[in-house]
């Protein structure tokens, strides 16, 4: 884990992906929610390097 503001982010990612794999993904929330944590992670990253 690479920034303090964003390692929440990091572990709801982990989760929603381990999820996504095990369903049959067709859920669009769940596949709404991985997009979010993707996007969050990258603009938090974005001034970091």
């Amino acid at each position: 884990l690479r920034n303090p503001y964003v390692d929440p982010l990091s572990v709801l990612q982990v989760d929603l992906l381990t999820r996504w794999r095990q369903s049959d993904r067709q859920d669009e929330g769940l596949f709404a929610a991985l997009v979010s944590t993707v996007t969050g992670i990258a603009r938090g990253l974005q001034n970091t390097g």
